[in-house]
């Protein structure tokens, strides 16, 4: 773990284009932030979704809601894991590795 590497995991959490860049800028050998990066990015892809759902209408847009609520919840967890920078992984996310 270098210095900074809380600094990327918590960044990795803040949007897209946060993600983007504590994937450019992180050390390729960082358990860390490699962590948080693969939760972040499945937290992106399900809020993208959620927000999609949400805006059909109807039946769609409730559960894209709650979709949406729940994924706020985990991406504050995994903000106050990567400032504490601990490598426990969230909830239904945390065990998925997209990035190696």
């Amino acid at each position: 773990m270098n210095q900074h590497s809380r600094l990327y995991a918590v960044i990795s959490y803040i949007t897209w284009i946060g993600w983007i860049v504590a994937l450019l800028l992180r050390e390729k050998s960082d358990t860390l932030v490699r962590r948080h990066l693969n939760q972040a990015l499945l937290l992106n892809i399900v809020s993208t979704a959620a927000s999609v759902l949400s805006r059909l209408g109807g039946l769609f847009a409730t559960i894209g809601s709650v979709v949406g609520l729940a994924t706020f919840v985990l991406l504050v967890m995994g903000i106050v894991r990567a400032v504490k920078c601990s490598e426990e992984p969230l909830p239904f996310v945390g065990e998925v590795e997209l990035i190696q």
